[in-house]
């Protein structure tokens, strides 16, 4: 008697499930998308002392997250504008590299974590090219310029005189004269004095 072969057949649920399955497969193989940053790491004052291992402490924490290193290189040490961990000098190290974006979180957890790393800013990078990258060199900080007090803006303070702001005068808000707001003259607000007639000749006693 010969044998039936039952042939299954995949219900049409079982069929897109595995469609899905593999589209989702296919998906995680692929590489993720890539873009071009660039980071300025600041180190502390201790790290001026062995540039070449501080440069390789940087590239451990990019490469250490997929990152592909373009430039990397010293940038300038510098005194801080304000104190750092209790730094006031620092190491600046700039590199370029690309990277897919969600390594960038990553990058930053690990300097918040490192105590030779103080600071990392990142930034995209996607308009420079390779040669503006390598020619990236910091500019020089100018000294402040001293001006001569007559040079110097005029700043308002209120006051237009020595007499500050009692008024134009030395007499301040007191009046247009010395006798303030006695009246215009010093004997204020009383009546002018009789003018007195001269006497009649031959009436001074002898």
């Amino acid at each position: 008697m010969a044998e039936t072969k039952k042939t299954e057949t995949k219900k049409p649920e079982a069929r897109a499930k595995t469609d899905l399955t593999k589209a989702e497969g296919t998906k995680a193989d692929e590489p993720k998308a890539q873009r071009k940053y660039e980071a300025m790491f600041l180190l502390g004052a201790a790290a001026t002392s062995d540039v070449d291992k501080s440069i390789t402490l940087v590239r451990g924490i990019i490469e250490r997250h997929g990152g592909k290193l373009l430039v990397l290189k010293k940038w300038d040490e510098r005194k801080l504008t304000y104190e750092i961990k209790g730094q006031k000098r620092g190491l600046y190290i700039i590199s370029y590299f690309t990277a897919p974006g969600p390594a960038i979180a990553s990058i930053e957890r690990d300097v918040n974590l490192s105590e030779e790393v103080l600071r990392v800013l990142i930034t995209d990078a996607q308009h420079l090219n390779q040669a503006e990258m390598e020619a990236v060199e910091p500019q020089p900080i100018q000294p402040r310029e001293e001006r001569a007090p007559w040079d110097r803006p005029y700043e308002s303070t209120g006051r237009s005189d020595r007499g500050g702001d009692r008024g134009s005068d030395r007499g301040g808000d007191r009046g247009a004269d010395r006798g303030g707001d006695r009246g215009f003259d010093r004997g204020g607000d009383r009546p002018p004095r009789p003018v007195r007639e001269p006497a009649p000749a031959g009436s001074e006693k002898d």
